[in-house]
């Protein structure tokens, strides 16, 4: 593994950088938050006019054809100004599932109206109760005509804006399938409600609502492993920046605020605390980078994504409750801008699994693994 960028990738780094820096600031993400839609769509349409929501995508749709580690160069400084734009339900649970699996059709459709800001999609991957999105709650039936789903889907992000939904849905006992639904199909309901980062998320309701099959639909189940995993990777991403803003917030604040004359960063445990805030967050984006860069690289990467999830979900919540208690009586105050990072890492640790279910789907593979060596000998 390279962990030198190379120059497309600083030249992605550096201009997601510069837009999130210059138009997402922390007044701005409070204007933003108290609009009905909670979507920045001048700062959309300036990434969509940078080419930056076509990182992902192929070039002969528009994009600019990279991979997940690009993405998650974007994602790390969307992370770093929490800007409340979908790029996580578009760019990822959106865009590329049909770029790799979906028919030319569905591509030449969605694809280039992506790149340009024109289409918002989203996916509803999570699941009730223990949460185990390989499990999907929805039923898809076959009518003769077209494929029917029915159930529900808690907590998908951005629904009541996206123009597509991508979902996972039972097709057998032991089959799945990724469909996509059109957002005001017959037989659709979409219920918003604000979640604990403060965006808005929704309960969908199904009921014999009509849905197009994303590739074959007897290899659902590999579609379902490959998305899922760069999902994972993105909501790592974003945690990884949201950190990495975090600590320098910190920083600032223990050099500046002064208690018995003298700056509070000249206190050892300060010290010792931020510099734990600083060690971990570089931990989290050496494993995010390990896992994004084996995906792309076509190498297996089940262990390495669950790793960088854990590191993620558990390390990044260390991270931003330290930043918290380094701003002491301040750091608890709602409104002061760290703590949206408080909650963003705290939302992004649950999506799809936290730390523990991180750890037991690792201990599977590894066993798995194990005993799959042991029957080699």
């Amino acid at each position: 593994m390279n962990f030198d960028l190379s120059e497309e990738q600083k030249a992605i780094n550096a201009l997601s950088k510069q837009i999130f820096e210059g138009s997402s600031s922390s007044d701005r993400v409070n204007e933003v938050e108290n609009t009905e839609d909670r979507f920045d769509t001048e700062l959309w349409k300036e990434l969509a006019d940078a080419n930056l929501l076509g990182v992902g995508i192929p070039e002969k749709f528009g994009g600019l054809g990279f991979g997940i580690f690009e993405l998650s160069l974007m994602l790390e400084q969307q992370g770093r100004s929490v800007a409340p734009i979908p790029l996580l339900p578009t760019l990822i649970m959106g865009a590329l599932p049909i770029a790799e699996f979906g028919t030319p059709e569905q591509q030449n459709r969605l694809l280039p109206k992506i790149v340009s800001g024109e289409c918002i999609m989203t996916g509803g991957f999570q699941e009730w109760g223990a949460n185990n999105p390989m499990d999907p709650s929805l039923l898809a039936e076959f009518n003769g005509e077209h494929w029917i789903i029915n159930g529900t889907k808690p907590a998908v992000p951005v629904a009541h804006l996206a123009d597509y939904i991508v979902l996972p849905a039972k097709t057998g006992p032991e089959e799945t399938c990724l469909f996509l639904i059109e957002n005001g199909t017959n037989g659709l309901e979409v219920i918003p409600s604000i979640t604990t980062n403060r965006e808005i998320q929704a309960q969908i309701n199904c009921k014999s609502v009509k849905a197009e099959p994303i590739g074959e639909t007897g290899k659902g189940y590999f579609s379902l492993v490959w998305i899922l995993e760069r999902i994972n990777v993105a909501t790592s991403a974003i945690a990884v920046g949201s950190c990495a803003k975090a600590t320098e917030m910190a920083a600032e604040y223990t050099s500046e605020r002064e208690q018995f004359g003298r700056p509070l960063s000249h206190n050892q445990a300060v010290t010792q605390r931020a510099a734990d805030c600083y060690i971990g967050t570089d931990a989290m984006r050496l494993v995010l980078w390990q896992a994004a860069w084996r995906l792309d690289a076509g190498y297996p990467a089940a262990e390495e994504v669950r790793i960088a999830k854990w590191w993620a979900a558990e390390i990044g919540q260390k991270v931003v409750h330290d930043v918290q208690h380094l701003h002491g009586g301040m750091g608890a105050d709602v409104d002061y801008p760290v703590h949206r990072y408080f909650l963003w890492v705290k939302q992004l640790e649950n999506t799809l699994g936290g730390g523990s279910s991180q750890l037991a789907e690792l201990g599977a593979l590894i066993t798995k693994k194990a005993k799959a060596n042991t029957f080699a000998y």
